[in-house]
């Protein structure tokens, strides 16, 4: 079986897999390149969720490419707007000709004799190997075949039905249907004011609450600006002002977190009043412990304030015939439960590497700049921000790449490896309380308080180090590959005369 081999291969063609393909294009024009992407379909978690109201937590103009223009009124996007944005900067710039859909990646192999990785992909039953020089991972940080759902007790005996949003079933009719959606992030709050439009009523059942915060799904001032200025100006003016806002809350969130706190729940109890922020609204932990939850034009509000929905704090004690007994003793109805659970997280797409035949543990390596792993050579992955957009940082991963790529190039080098040295602290990847990120801790790969070995969630500092940084810093270790001995001279006594 012939191995095919390229430069650099990337694995997945969603978000930021797309976008490091315009950057290997734009920044290495002589380089091959390759797109390995699992589904049959460009978009990545775009394409694959299709719960009703889909859409962005981020705004389109730090979330969309910084090379790309978002034109469309709403900031705040739905998913098939989003899908269709990605799907066409793929064909806008040939990268979809890179692709090759329905390849699983399994196993990753680097061999230091020959300073390349050999990647194993599954394809309609078979098994395709690769060649590449560098492997970049955009393949996101979930698991796609399953979400996580806890194992709730008594869920046979309830006699509707149970979806859980990463798999939401075609053509699902919820007309005056009687739901409960469980769970309390960004999923849940998209799902219960976007099933108000049909369902008899919508009940949204958390277990602690979450901060929300309003914001127009469109952005006025962007729209004027972009009928005022060319195209792409327009965009990069509203985006450096995007940027700049998301990353000042933040610093003050964390500076000031009870003066942050009593701003959140004041724009909700000018929306629904004291009783239900007091009750349902007010999280025990401070702001940015945790992601906000976005409410795009105050819909989930406004879909309490009609009657519509309803929110209920309580824990589940187990599935019952018509719906969930509570700790508390209530019992809420339902026809549908939606278990909006969260997610299964992995890292490299859920597949097995190899450094020389040695299986390499992810979760027990560190994280360098954010992006490579300890002791795993010429291999980067995509992990975006956890308090901005994850485009903002999926771009200068791509970049930085580039950038090392055509370093080792410059001075014929074959292998750029991070090397942890000395004493050090160890702490989680992420800096996050939420549920998702603590199940995951075995799996993610560590920080600690120190630089390159620390993730900062501060894109100026990022775009200082990954864009503009030194290249060779004394961490990241550079060897060419060892030359192959020559063949011994067999030393031969000289023919007879005759």
């Amino acid at each position: 079986m012939s191995i095919e081999s390229f430069d650099v291969l990337i694995v997945g063609a969603g978000l930021s897999g797309i976008g490091a393909g315009y950057h290997l294009q734009r920044d290495l024009p002589g380089k091959s390149y390759v797109i390995l992407e699992n589904r049959e379909a460009i978009g990545g978690t775009w394409d694959l969720f299709r719960y009703p109201g889909i859409r962005s937590d981020s705004d389109m103009f730090t979330l969309g490419y910084s090379f790309k223009p978002w034109t469309e009124a709403k900031a705040i996007a739905d998913g098939p707007s989003i899908r269709k944005y990605v799907n066409e900067t793929a064909r806008e710039y040939g990268i979809d000709k890179h692709i090759r859909f329905k390849h699983r990646v399994k196993k990753l192999s680097w061999d230091s004799n020959e300073a390349r990785w050999t990647v194993e992909a599954e394809h309609n039953g078979e098994v395709k190997r690769f060649k590449a020089k560098f492997v970049l991972s955009a393949s996101g940080y979930y698991n796609y075949d399953q979400g996580y759902t806890p194992a709730f007790k008594g869920t046979e005996s309830f006699k509707g039905q149970i979806i859980h949003p990463q798999h939401w079933p075609e053509g699902l009719d919820y007309s005056g249907k009687r739901v409960i959606v469980i769970g309390s992030g960004a999923t849940a709050v998209t799902l219960v004011p976007s099933m108000t439009d049909k369902a008899a009523h919508v009940t949204m059942l958390q277990r602690s609450p979450t901060y929300m915060v309003s914001m127009p799904a469109e952005d006025q001032f962007a729209n004027k600006l972009r009928n005022s200025l060319p195209p792409q100006f327009a965009y990069d003016v509203i985006r450096f002002f995007r940027i700049t806002m998301q990353q000042i809350f933040f610093r003050l969130a964390r500076a000031r977190p009870a003066k942050t706190r009593e701003r959140l729940l004041g724009m909700i109890r000018e929306q629904i009043g004291p009783e239900q922020v007091d009750q349902h609204f007010t999280p025990s932990y401070n702001p940015w412990e945790q992601r906000l939850c976005l409410v795009p034009d105050n819909d989930m509000f406004q879909a309490i304030k009609d009657g519509k929905a309803s929110v209920v704090t309580d824990q589940i004690e187990s599935f019952t015939e018509k719906g969930l007994k509570l700790a508390s003793g209530r019992e809420l109805e339902a026809d549908i439960i939606v278990t909006a659970t969260g997610l299964a997280l992995q890292l490299l797409g859920g597949a097995e590497t190899y450094i020389d035949g040695v299986k390499h543990e992810t979760g027990k390596a560190y994280a360098y700049k954010g992006t490579m792993l300890s002791d795993v050579p010429n291999l980067a992955f995509v992990f975006g921000y956890t308090n901005a957009s994850w485009t903002l940082r999926a771009d200068l991963i791509s970049a930085y790449v580039c950038r090392l790529v055509k370093y080792m190039d410059d001075y014929g080098l074959d292998q750029a490896t991070p090397r942890m040295k000395g004493e050090h602290d160890e702490k989680p990847f992420a800096d996050f309380s939420s549920g998702y990120f603590q199940r995951a801790a075995h799996l993610l790969p560590k920080q600690t308080s120190q630089a390159p070995w620390k993730q900062n969630q501060s894109y100026g500092h990022d775009m200082m180090d990954l864009r503009f940084g030194a290249i060779e810093d004394g961490v990241l270790e550079f060897k060419k590959k060892p030359v192959a001995s020559p063949l011994p001279q067999v030393k031969r006594e000289p023919a007879p005369v005759a």
